[in-house]
C-alpha cells in the first residue's frame, strides 16, 4: 500500500506536462509579442471608453452605430488637435515665464525672509541660476512650442510607440467600437469556454468602475481648476492658467495634492504682491479646499467613486515604470479589474466559509 501511495505521489500525468509546456510557451509568446498585446489592450480601453457615448447616440439621437462612432472619433480628434494647437502652447509659454522667474522668486524669498543670507556665495538660493541651466531649459521649451503646433500626428505616434502602433490602436479600437458587443466577442475568442461568462461579467463590472472613477475625477478636476483660475485672475496673480491646470492635475493625489499645487501660486504671489497677496492666495486655496471637502466631494465624487485614490497612484507609478505612457493608460483599468477579481475571491471565501459552517451545524443537529 505504501509503495502504491508513493507511486501515486510521484507520478506525473502526460496531460499535466503538456499543459505546463503550453503555458510556458504562451508566456514566452506573450513576452515576444508584448508590444502587440499592449496595442490590443489600449484599443480595448479606448473602445470601452467611447461605448457609453455610442449608446447615447443610438438611443437618444437614433443615429446608426457606425455613424455615431465616426462622429465620436472626429470630435475627439478635433478636440485633441485644438488643445495641442491652441491650448498647450499657452501653457508652455506660461511655464517658460515661471522658469525665467525662478531666480527672482529665489531672490525675493532670500532677501525678504533671511535678509540676504541665502544669497551669499555658495548658498543654495544664490547659486540656483548656476545649478539650473535656465537658458537650456528655455531653449528646449521654446523648440517644443514651435514644433508642437505643426506635428500633432508625430506627437501621437511618439507617445504611442511609433506611427504603426498608433495606427493599429486607432484601427482596432474603431473595429471593436463599430461592432455590436465587439469587446464581448473578442473576449469570447481569447477566453476558454467554461470561463467566458465570468470573464465578460468581470470586464463589465470593471468597466463601470473605471467609468465612475473617470467621471468623478474629471468633474472634480474641472471644478477645482476653474475655481482656482477665476480666483487667481480676480486677485491679479500671474500665470493663473498654468496654476489652475496644476491644481486640477494634483487633484489625483489625495490629501497632499491641494497643498502641493498651492505652493507655486503662493510663491508667485509673494514675489508680485508681497505678504498681503500671498496671504490672500492662501485664503483662496483654503476656501476652495473647504468648498471641495464639504460640497463637491460629498455630492459628486462619493457617488461615482470607483477606484480608491491610493490604488490609482500606485497603479499609475507602476504603469509608467513598466510601459511608459501606454502603461499609464492601462494602469487604472488593470487595477480596477484586479480589484474586482479580488472582491470575487473574497466573496467565494465567504460563501465557502458559510457553507462549511452550515454543514457543521447540520452535522451537530444530527
Amino acid at each position: 500500500m505504501n509503495k502504491e501511495k508513493e507511486n501515486l505521489t510521484i507520478r506525473v500525468d502526460s496531460g499535466t506536462i503538456i499543459k505546463t509546456i503550453i503555458i510556458a510557451l504562451l508566456f514566452v509568446a506573450l513576452y515576444i509579442i508584448k508590444d502587440m498585446v499592449l496595442i490590443i489592450l489600449v484599443a480595448i480601453v479606448i473602445a470601452s471608453a467611447i461605448e457609453p457615448a455610442t449608446l447615447w447616440f443610438q438611443k437618444k439621437l437614433h443615429i446608426p452605430r457606425l455613424l455615431g462612432v465616426i462622429i465620436i472619433y472626429l470630435l475627439v480628434f478635433i478636440f485633441t488637435f485644438g488643445i495641442l494647437y491652441f491650448f498647450v502652447p499657452l501653457v508652455l509659454n506660461e511655464t517658460i515665464d515661471v522658469i525665467l522667474r525662478i531666480p527672482e522668486i529665489a531672490k525675493s524669498f532670500g532677501s525678504d525672509l533671511t535678509s540676504g543670507q541665502f544669497l551669499k556665495s555658495g548658498s543654495a538660493l544664490g547659486n540656483l541660476s548656476k545649478t539650473i541651466s535656465l537658458q537650456s531649459v528655455l531653449l528646449q521649451l521654446q523648440t517644443l512650442v514651435s514644433n508642437l503646433s505643426g506635428s500633432v500626428v508625430s506627437i501621437f505616434s511618439k507617445v504611442f510607440g511609433g506611427l504603426l502602433s498608433f495606427i493599429l490602436i486607432i484601427v482596432i479600437s474603431f473595429y471593436l467600437s463599430v461592432q455590436e458587443k465587439g469587446i464581448h466577442n473578442f473576449l469570447r475568442i481569447v477566453t476558454p469556454y467554461k470561463n467566458e461568462k465570468y470573464v465578460i461579467g468581470l470586464w463589465d463590472r470593471s468597466q463601470k468602475k473605471i467609468g465612475r472613477w473617470m467621471q468623478g475625477q474629471l468633474i472634480l478636476a474641472v471644478i477645482v481648476g476653474i475655481l482656482v483660475f477665476l480666483g487667481l485672475t480676480v486677485l491679479g496673480v500671474k500665470n493663473a492658467l498654468l496654476l489652475a491646470i496644476l491644481a486640477a492635475t494634483f487633484e489625483i493625489i489625495p490629501l497632499f495634492g491641494p497643498v502641493l499645487s498651492s505652493i507655486p501660486a503662493i510663491a508667485i504671489a509673494f514675489v508680485d504682491g508681497g505678504i498681503t497677496l500671498s496671504l490672500m492666495v492662501i485664503g483662496l486655496y483654503v476656501i476652495i479646499q473647504q468648498f471641495e471637502n464639504h460640497l463637491i466631494y460629498p455630492l459628486v465624487v462619493k457617488k461615482v467613486v470607483g477606484v480608491p485614490p491610493l490604488i490609482v497612484i500606485i497603479a499609475l507609478v507602476i504603469g509608467a515604470k513598466l510601459a511608459g505612457f501606454i502603461g499609464i493608460l492601462l494602469s487604472v483599468p488593470i487595477a480596477a479589474i484586479l480589484m474586482e477579481y479580488a472582491n470575487d475571491l473574497d466573496e467565494r471565501k465567504k460563501r465557502l466559509y458559510e457553507k462549511m459552517c452550515s454543514e457543521v451545524i447540520d452535522d451537530s443537529k444530527k
